[in-house]
């Protein structure tokens, strides 16, 4: 069965490397667009270039952390594969603990 796109989807077996990168209809899903979180992210990383001041560089980089969490959040709740599962889990726990850190 051919995919709108002309691609054949591939079923990976659990437990195999295609299976960490595929979602359950054999698609390969490393990266989706749009995701509103991580280009929130990127923007704050970019205005992070510029030379603010202190309030307001405390302000884009809460604002980058809290867009990381919101993203982490959802890949561990929805993420379309173990991969993207694993690595919302594992952004998660470096951003609350950055936070806790201080």
């Amino acid at each position: 069965m051919t995919s709108s796109k002309g691609i054949d989807p591939v079923p990976a077996r659990r437990g195999t490397a295609a299976w960490w990168f595929r979602s359950p209809d054999g698609r390969l899903v490393l990266a989706q667009w749009p995701n509103p979180a991580i280009v929130v992210w990127m923007v704050t990383v970019v205005l992070g270039w510029f030379d603010l001041s202190a309030d307001h560089a405390t302000a884009v980089e809460n604002i980058g952390r809290g867009a990381l969490l919101v993203w982490a959040l959802d890949e561990l709740v929805r993420g379309a594969a173990p991969f993207r599962r694993v690595l919302g889990a594992v952004v998660l726990a470096f951003q609350l603990a950055a936070v806790v850190i201080g």
